[in-house]
């Protein structure tokens, strides 16, 4: 029953790489799909956000190098060669993977420590998941206890008192370009969540005109009526980047703004002073525009600063949020040794059942002068034996935590009675 997670993260490749095994909705359905109809996993999740792209699964048990062959796929599906994210792939197993997962559930695996979607975005990953019945027990547990995790955090730490999302900071950087936003103006391309998160930012700080430009005019226009915005057609689009001040973009396409609707966009303004903040991975606006006269261009990695300051103000909960986290880890593995070597009594139960059997063929002549009901008294007392010196320890094992805990190897156990280390 091992779980292993292959990722890439804000803290192992930068941008130019996350986008390229970025995975849409679609995607993660198509490759969990893909991972168990190959067997490469039983159970398969995919957690894929801005910051991180992530395969969490449990392989099958007669899979000796699952990570390996998790992180061949992970290139191969998105048509990236190995040696191009070979440095930025992380692999962990079992402890190190729950760990890192409760971590990032619990806001400290993220570029702004504490921030507040990550939790919302692994409650979609799974429900995704789970909906296309990718998972099974131990995703089940392992991914609810990493929602337990990341509310107690929040609701039992300062983490979330003061809660930095990437939408706040690049509205923050916003505000040290021109100051006080009230007498300017902002087009935030895009209707998602993030985009929700921009506009509300937004607003908070008294912006004084709002536009709102989707793909999708009814989700625009939903949005703009919530936080009174105005909406302009997405076929506008270029048109309209004559009036805004800031331009904050989060779209699920790239290269929506290219260099040459932007250059055209800076002579209809006069070159006046253009800023543009990229929320998007894969990148919405075409890089080179950054070298285009006064146009300031922001992307995800660019917020660096603002992180470090977010970080400064709030490392002081980390302790009391990681004691968090270890104690979710110990019940987890808890749970899991329980399972792991309840399956194992179950097979040496079995195995000992054969071995009896085998024993009594194997002396029935030094039997035959016992009577029948005799012999089968005898046998029955085997079994009574067997059931007490095994299902007793079974029981005890599913009931008592502590006991769970102090099961380090049951893979010696397996060697030691030799069970096989495949599945029956």
């Amino acid at each position: 029953m091992e779980i292993v997670l292959v990722g890439v993260n804000h803290r192992t490749a930068p941008v130019e790489v996350r986008e390229r095994v970025a995975f849409t909705a679609e995607q993660a359905r198509r490759a969990s799909e893909e991972l168990r109809s190959r067997g490469i996993l039983e159970e398969s999740l995919i957690l894929s956000t801005c910051n991180r792209s992530e395969l969490y699964g449990v392989p099958p048990e007669s899979c000796h190098d699952s990570a390996a062959v998790l992180s061949e796929f992970f290139g191969s599906f998105h048509a990236v060669r190995d040696e191009e994210i070979r440095g930025s792939i992380y692999r962990n197993y079992d402890r190190d993977a729950v760990r890192h997962l409760f971590r990032v559930a619990a806001g400290l695996d993220s570029m702004m420590l504490g921030e507040a979607e990550i939790l919302g975005q692994v409650r979609e990953a799974y429900r995704a998941a789970h909906e296309l019945g990718a998972t099974g027990p131990v995703l089940n547990r392992l991914f609810q206890g990493a929602l337990e995790v990341g509310k107690r955090v929040r609701t039992e730490t300062e983490l979330g008192a003061r809660p930095m999302s990437v939408a706040s900071a690049g509205v923050k950087l916003a505000e040290r370009i021109f100051g006080k936003l009230g007498n300017r103006s902002a087009l935030v391309l895009g209707a998602g969540e993030m985009s929700d998160q921009v506009v509300g930012q937004l607003r908070d700080r008294g912006i004084a005109q709002l536009l709102i430009s989707n793909r999708s005019r009814e989700r625009g226009e939903e949005l703009a009526r919530r936080f009174g915005g105005q909406v302009i057609p997405w076929d506008s689009l270029a048109a309209s980047l004559a009036a805004p001040d800031i331009v904050v973009s989060s779209v699920a396409a790239e290269n929506v703004l290219t260099h040459a609707v932007l250059e055209k966009a800076m002579a209809a303004r006069g070159n006046r002073a253009l800023f543009l903040i990229d929320l998007g991975v894969p990148r919405n606006i075409e890089g080179s525009v950054a070298g285009l006269y006064n146009v300031y261009l922001y992307n995800i990695d660019d917020l660096t600063q603002v992180v470090e300051q977010n970080r400064k103000a709030r490392e002081g909960q980390v302790p009391q949020a990681e004691s968090i986290i270890e104690e979710h880890v110990a019940k987890f593995l808890s749970w899991q040794a329980g399972v792991e070597s309840v399956t194992l009594l179950d097979e040496l139960r079995a195995k000992l059942r054969d071995e009896c059997s085998a024993l009594l063929r194997e002396h029935r002549s030094a039997l035959e002068h016992f009577a029948a009901e005799d012999r089968e008294r005898i046998e029955s007392l085997f079994d009574e034996l067997l059931e007490r010196l095994v299902l007793g320890r079974a029981e005890r094992v599913r009931n008592e935590r502590e006991l769970r805990r102090k099961i380090q190897n049951l893979e010696a156990l397996r060697d030691i009675f030799g069970l096989p280390r495949e599945k029956p």
